[in-house]
């Protein structure tokens, strides 16, 4: 059975097997939560049925395609994660590798298989060992048509399949706040001038002479009187001028802060909400979880 890529079989398959949705890029992890790689395509049979996921291992093996048994995979479409079971960097490096021009049939699975199962890969041989826990041929031989659900291991859990999700849309009144400069308020300085006027009191120094006749007409003692020509008596005299300056003094203080006022904004909108409407037809019966 030649295996094809979903968008050879399903042009439309985002909206036709996903819903809108697509596991196409999903990162892929181990079970130790170890990145391996991410879905690069989906291969599926002639009846449609999903049968491998094409792992593209980036740096992991740099950049080597090859196919995970959906089986093997274990979708978390929350986290947009596909965890690859049992596949070991060993066993990603021991399988063959995927090309988009190649066409993949039964040796080329068979090859793939045989990595998984644990066994090794022998193309003249018919019949495989059993293995503990892996797949027992029995009297299998490789030229009857293989059957993938001979191998549920391998091919049993499809959790993509089959699978499809209808979005409920609601819409919400949602509050931002824009800020914008509603206006500025410049303070600055100004120098004025005026007229002042300041009094100070000086003081100038004025000699008086004043002359008076004695009314004690008694001789002076003799040698007393001495008649000397050019005799003169000094005295200093003082005045003071008005020294007048300006100086600088702190006249007021300006505090200049901003104060903000709260107010609360209100706003009515209608708003719409998508309700899931269940119909049925005939005898089906729907399991409701809601």
């Amino acid at each position: 059975m030649v295996l094809a890529k979903i968008a050879d079989l399903y042009p439309d398959y985002k909206q036709d097997v996903f819903g809108g949705e697509d596991i196409k890029s999903f990162s892929v992890y181990d079970y130790q939560n170890d990145k391996i790689g991410s879905v690069y395509d989906i291969l599926v049979d002639e009846t449609g049925r999903f049968r491998y996921l094409v792992i593209d291992t980036g740096f992991w093996i740099f950049g080597k395609k090859v196919l995970l048994p959906i089986g093997r995979a274990s979708v978390d479409y929350s986290q947009e994660r596909v965890y690859a079971k049992g596949l070991t960097k060993e066993e990603a490096e021991n399988l063959p590798e995927y090309d988009d021009d190649m066409t993949v049939d039964y040796d080329y699975e068979e090859r793939v298989r045989t990595i998984y199962r644990g066994v090794d890969y022998d193309a003249d041989n018919t019949v495989y060992a059993q293995e503990a826990g892996g797949y027992d041929s029995g009297a299998y031989n490789k030229t009857d048509s293989y059957a993938y659900d001979r191998e549920p291991s391998l091919y049993a859990h499809q959790e993509v399949d089959d699978r499809q999700n209808l979005k409920l849309y609601e819409e919400r009144l949602v509050a931002n706040k824009d800020r914008f400069v509603a206006g500025a308020v410049t303070i600055g300085k100004r120098v004025e001038t005026e007229t002042a006027t300041v009094s100070v009191p000086i003081e100038k120094e004025r000699l008086i002479v004043e002359r008076t006749t004695p009314t004690d007409t008694t001789a002076v003692t003799p040698g007393e009187a001495s008649f000397n020509a050019g005799e003169v008596a000094r005295v200093e005299m003082y005045e003071e001028t008005a020294d007048i300056e300006k100086q600088a003094f702190v006249r007021e203080e300006v505090s200049i802060r901003k104060e903000v006022e709260k107010d609360v904004v209100s706003a009515k909108e209608t708003i719409r909400r998508e309700e899931l409407d269940v119909e049925t037809d005939g005898d089906a019966v729907v399991n409701n979880n809601l």
